[in-house]
């Protein structure tokens, strides 16, 4: 699975992901009819034009060459210091195994190496999954205002997140098996690596006992540490880059 920037070649993939995963998350609350409109007014022709955008981030995940999520941002405010994810859509089939963490987690980097001290979600009430989804990554509830879709109203939340802040919730961690033990990637922590980051894996739920890293681009264990604290996956060649604290790497 490769978590990448969205070229044109997508769009159609994308427009069947949203529509896909509207209708699973909405289809109780709002008519097909609606989130055909919907799809079509906000992934249509001019989608394109958006990835020229140097406000917009739209990610991809992509399986072998399908486009199985996607997510779509925006930096706000003054000197773009609000990361705004508008919308992150995993498909039906592919959610229940961490894409939608690791989306996000990616997403999140990204608007803050661009400059984001704040980040927001949004979504409508009536989608309580979609909710404890924001919540469960650490993000508060903030505001709700009504917004207008076909014929009915409905109300949409906020959720507000200030990254790097004390007491930080934390994600649900997402179990693996690698022989007969069970590992626990957390795609809320990751070093960022020269292809795809590079996510903390433990052997406990409470985070107490580190298994090591699971590399987000093979989606491989087998990363190695030296005693120089320089990491490299050995299956892909993917590998933690220096920040700023490790200027002796550079």
């Amino acid at each position: 699975m490769e978590i990448r920037e969205a070229t044109t070649d997508d769009i159609d993939s994308i427009r069947q992901v949203a529509r896909d995963s509207l209708m699973e998350s909405y289809s109780h609350a709002l008519d097909e009819s609606v989130i055909d409109e919907s799809v079509e007014e906000w992934y249509g022709e001019e989608l394109s034009g958006e990835f020229d955008r140097e406000d917009a981030v739209y990610l991809v995940a992509d399986d072998d060459g399908a486009v199985v999520a996607f997510s779509q941002s925006y930096l706000r405010g003054q000197e773009g210091t609000t990361g705004e994810i508008n919308w992150l859509h995993v498909s039906p089939a592919a959610r229940g195994e961490g894409l939608g963490a690791r989306l996000l987690t990616r997403t999140e980097e990204i608007l803050v190496d661009r400059g984001a001290t704040r980040l927001t979600g949004k979504v409508l009430t009536v989608n309580k999954g979609g909710a404890e989804f924001y919540e469960g990554h650490g993000y508060e509830e903030g505001d709700t205002r009504k917004v207008d879709l076909g014929a009915e109203s409905f109300n949409e939340r906020t959720y507000l997140k200030f990254p790097g802040a004390e007491g930080e919730p934390r994600a649900p961690l997402d179990p693996r098996q690698i022989d007969d033990t069970t590992v626990y990637v957390a795609f809320d922590e990751s070093d960022r690596g020269s292809v795809a980051p590079l996510y903390v894996a433990y052997l406990d739920e409470n985070r107490a006992e580190r298994y090591g890293y699971f590399c987000g681009h093979c989606e491989s264990f087998e990363v190695s540490m030296d005693a120089m604290g320089r990491v490299v996956c050995n299956d892909c060649g993917n590998k933690r880059r220096p920040s700023r604290w490790d200027a002796s790497y550079l």
